[in-house]
């Protein structure tokens, strides 16, 4: 492999490695064990949300109801616990469920409709918003148990329990899609879904399992991020959709579908986690970090196209 080819393939490894330099560099707190705990501790949530993301995109496809999942999931965790006096572990199986079965909307929507899920996932994002403000009356939930907080807040050997969710998480994104029959099948439905089902893939079942998937990760993180706050309210999530998509897209996940791999929607997380991070170290406010992130999503899309143009000319 050329050098260039290896720094376009590793570009935003070097990216996250020159933000955590030039960070260190003006506030050498940034460079501590600590801080960079603390990085993975806020960001674990958004990759597991981000890798779910990823699985539809790939596909071809896009949702935009991830933050309303997150909050309706949340909810329904939390008033199990706190309204049904159900166990924890109950709770946790019924936030999951709910996720999943948000996932199964969206995917049979999007099939039965025909349309674009991007068009899909923006009506049932409104729906998804409205039924978790009905079910909770716009109020907060509190005094959710410890054994619950525990999953967001506690430590085994030193590690977050939270982050260790997270590397599972990773570890079967990575195998599902680098080595089964299912994950080369995303990748054929996101390059041309048309020649995937000449080839015997069943598209409208591969396209509804992309969103189970992704409908199972977000309510992982929902109750990763309810455990972790200790509390659950509609607003809960709302937003993480804009950061799991610029961070797919930065990590080299492609708009158009069929390009993508766990392991860059991981450093796209991080690259905005480090930039979260340093900003508020160096004493600029959340308003600038919009800003940089809005900043950073153009600049991933222009260079997803770049790319996607110049294999097309190198083809021709």
């Amino acid at each position: 492999m050329k050098a260039i080819d290896i720094l376009k393939k590793f570009t935003i490894i070097f990216v996250l490695i020159g933000l955590v330099i030039i960070f260190s560099v003006i506030n050498p707190v940034f460079f501590s064990v600590q801080n960079f705990t603390n990085i993975f501790v806020q960001q674990s949530y958004v990759i597991i949300a981000a890798i779910g993301l990823a699985f539809v995109m790939i596909s071809g496809g896009m949702d935009l109801s991830v933050g309303y999942q997150m909050s309706l999931v949340g909810i329904m965790t939390a008033l199990s616990m706190m309204w049904w006096n159900l166990p924890m572990p109950a709770a946790v199986i019924i936030g999951l469920a709910t996720g999943m079965f948000l996932g199964i909307i969206n995917g049979v929507a999007a099939v039965s409709l025909k349309v674009h899920p991007l068009i899909v996932t923006l009506g049932t994002m409104t729906i998804f918003q409205g039924v978790s403000y009905i079910i909770s009356n716009s109020n907060p939930i509190f005094g959710l148990p410890d054994s619950f907080k525990y999953l967001g807040q506690g430590y085994v050997m030193g590690i977050p329990v939270c982050v260790l969710i997270m590397a599972v998480i990773v570890a079967f994104a990575s195998l599902i899609l680098n080595k089964t029959y299912f994950g080369r099948y995303v990748y054929a439905l996101g390059s041309n879904d048309e020649a995937a089902h000449l080839a015997g893939v069943n598209v409208k079942w591969m396209k509804i399992c992309v969103f189970i998937i992704s409908g199972f990760c977000v309510a992982v993180s929902s109750i990763i991020l309810v455990a972790r706050a200790g509390s659950a309210t509609s607003s809960t999530g709302v937003g993480t959709e804009f950061t799991c998509m610029t961070a797919a897209v930065l990590g080299g996940v492609s708009f158009k579908g069929g390009a993508g791999k766990v392991w860059g929607v991981i450093t796209g997380v991080l690259i905005l986690g480090v930039l979260s991070s340093g900003m508020q170290i160096i004493g600029l406010g959340t308003y600038p970090q919009y800003v940089a992130k809005g900043l950073v999503l153009l600049a991933a899309v222009g260079f997803d196209n770049y790319q996607k143009t110049a294999k097309v000319k190198k083809v021709l």
